[in-house]
């Protein structure tokens, strides 16, 4: 199942982008699903859990939206929801010369962390002072 690579994939590029930031903990990961991207969120997300085990994202809750598949016609310009299987043929013209628009989608949008270092205090440390 390629969801456990997707899944491995997220895991390892939220934990690089935690890196530099120092954050200490990921609580939520939302990734879009294009509908014609051949993922099955419910798989991906069994995969994610798995994924996380024993890394920064240890507990972190997995959020897909999906994002449909749609199709534009070049000689007529007419776009449509493509559906799946996708239909690529244009209702307006009949035209097979399509090209897709969205719906391949596979894209982390949010993370949120769930414990970022503190900054240092800004007020300088008095320093102990000899007579």
């Amino acid at each position: 199942m390629h969801e456990m690579s997707v899944a491995l994939s997220v895991v390892d590029q939220v934990e690089q982008a935690a890196r530099p930031g120092g954050a200490r903990g990921v609580r939520r990961v939302t990734v879009e699903i294009g509908e014609l991207a051949g993922v099955v969120p419910d798989a991906l997300a069994f995969c994610f859990e798995l994924a996380c085990a024993g890394t920064l994202l240890e507990g972190a809750e997995l959020v897909t939206r999906s994002v449909p598949g749609r199709a534009a016609c070049a000689p007529c310009g007419r776009a449509w929801d493509t559906g799946m299987p996708p239909d690529m043929i244009c209702a307006g013209c009949r035209g097979g010369a399509t090209g897709l628009l969205s719906g391949r989608d596979l894209r982390i949008t949010e993370v949120h962390w769930s414990a970022l270092p503190t900054a240092p205090d800004p007020t300088p440390v008095p320093r102990h002072q000899e007579n």
